[in-house]
């Protein structure tokens, strides 16, 4: 069967009616780097977030939840080289300034526009270039790769994705945009991603399903086990390829959602590839589990092992920092009765050393991408989760980043 999704370019603005332009305002401390971003449509969306789950959340992160409980949005400013967290009521203050600048500037209602921020905690934003960048950016249709480029901080390449597809015989577009190397331990990581569609979707529907993709794609992925103060997730639907607006009961819901899973699993995945320091992608997969969640939390468990990052940096199969992790994860687990694969060498059965050469295994560790798939035989939980090895480079990013 032929795939009914087709990749397309621009990525955030590939979908009807959004546009994007960029600056280097200044922030950060190579004044040509572009560091200010603003993603815009040319209608109000429908839009639906989610956010970092700690407790030192910072202004961005908070104006932006305020502001979602209307489920409309128009417009979001992005700046990277400053995270705008824990700088107090002042920070608050020049959150909300941002986005008055972009209302100001492009003719919104400043309700609607949104606000992020990245790079290092605890420093005040330097407003007045912000406000200087705001002036300078011109928004277009053509600037979607742009956008995904000047929000980096210590990513080495842009996530981006878009498809297209048909619905009810329009054709429809979701795409999405994410960066984030370190700092990456979800629940929602220094990470944020922007997805926009011009499909036409009911805000209720829309909020669960993203936070179902949430949940399968950025949530279940880890570099080092560290969460951000900043994590954000944004979904800005403005419903200009003129479909009937998607719900639980619409004949092409599946459609959509598979679309959605597609672009949040691929971000996720090259968010683990591109962690810092990173040279190999792990990618886990946990079958047999008693349930969902001891899946789950099986896989993190894997990718989130420091001694199993490691090894995994140094080719070496040393399969017991696996049966180390999964015994200390709280998932139902009987001794006597599961199975590891390193790629397609089994290196344990029914919970014992498996019959296997150890070059075999060295080779499934040697390429860019590794693979471990445990089946605990105990029911029908399964569960896929991505990471990435832990090398130097990783220390050497977090020795020098303030710098």
């Amino acid at each position: 069967m032929p795939d009914i999704f087709r990749e397309v370019d621009n990525c955030v603005t590939a979908p009807q009616g959004f546009r994007a332009g960029v600056t280097a305002s200044g922030i950060k401390a190579d004044a040509t780097i572009k560091d200010l971003a603003i993603l815009a449509s040319e209608v109000p969306c429908v839009t639906a977030g989610t956010f970092t789950t700690s407790s030192t959340r910072a202004a961005p992160v908070i104006v932006c939840q305020e502001r979602l409980k209307s489920g409309r949005a128009q417009a979001v400013i992005v700046n990277s080289g400053n995270a705008n967290c824990a700088t107090g009521e002042i920070g608050m203050q020049n959150a909300y300034r941002m986005t008055g600048y972009v209302a100001k500037r492009f003719h919104m209602h400043e309700a609607l526009i949104l606000c992020s921020s990245t790079g290092i905690i605890g420093r005040q934003l330097p407003i007045e270039k912000i406000a200087a960048g705001v002036e300078a950016i011109e928004l277009s249709a053509d600037q979607g790769n742009a956008f995904s480029e000047a929000i980096l901080t210590t990513d080495t390449h842009p996530k981006r994705m878009a498809l297209e597809f048909q619905i009810e015989g329009h054709t429809i577009r979701l795409a999405g945009v994410t960066k984030g190397a370190g700092m990456i331990y979800p629940n929602m990581a220094t990470m944020l991603s922007y997805l926009t569609t011009d499909a036409a979707i009911e805000l209720d529907w829309m909020r669960g399903e993203l936070q179902a993709a949430v949940a399968e794609s950025f949530n279940i992925m880890a570099v080092d086990g560290d969460m951000s103060t900043n994590d954000t997730c944004i979904l800005f639907a403005n419903g200009l390829a003129g479909n009937t607006p998607i719900n639980a009961h619409h004949p092409y819901a599946g459609t959509f959602r598979e679309a959605l899973r597609r672009v949040t699993q691929y971000l996720a995945r090259e968010m683990a590839r591109d962690g810092e320091g990173a040279t190999k992608l792990m990618t886990v997969h946990v079958q047999g589990a008693q349930n969902k969640a001891d899946a789950i939390k099986a896989a993190r468990a894997i990718t989130l092992s420091p001694l199993w990052q490691c090894a995994l940096a140094g080719g070496d199969p040393n399969w017991g920092r696996i049966v180390a992790a999964l015994g200390a994860c709280g998932c139902k687990l009987d001794q006597s009765n599961y199975d590891i694969f390193i790629g397609d060498v089994q290196i344990l059965k029914q919970g014992l050393a498996a019959q296997y050469d150890q070059q075999d295994a060295r080779s499934a560790m040697a390429g860019n991408e590794v693979t471990i798939a445990v089946d605990l035989h105990l029911g029908d939980g399964k569960a896929t989760a991505w990471g990435c090895d832990l090398t130097h480079g990783y220390i050497d990013e977090n020795t020098l980043y303030t710098r």
